[in-house]
């Protein structure tokens, strides 16, 4: 029997830095190629790179789709239930 529904996905949440740099986005193509970018790293947050740097902090990833030519980077919480983006590059 098929289940219900698909995998669970990840919760998004944005950054005050972030938040602004989705508020300057006007594009509806940038917000589109955005949209796929954020629902990629949702239902696979390991899915970008991880950069480099201390454990101090949280471990950041960088997400790229060079197709679309959009960069996140973010970081997932321990749980892995909330993708926090850190900044927006379209």
């Amino acid at each position: 029997m098929p289940a219900p529904h698909g995998p669970r996905r990840a919760r998004v949440a944005f950054s005050d830095s972030a938040a602004k740099q989705l508020d300057a986005i006007t594009s509806e193509a940038e917000l589109h190629a955005l949209d796929r970018a954020l629902v990629v790293v949702s239902v696979d947050p390991d899915a970008g790179e991880l950069l480099p740097g201390d454990s101090t902090g949280p471990r950041l990833r960088q997400y790229v789709d060079d197709v679309e030519r959009v960069r996140l980077v973010y970081w997932v919480t321990a749980l892995k239930t909330v993708v926090v983006v850190a900044f927006i590059e379209v």
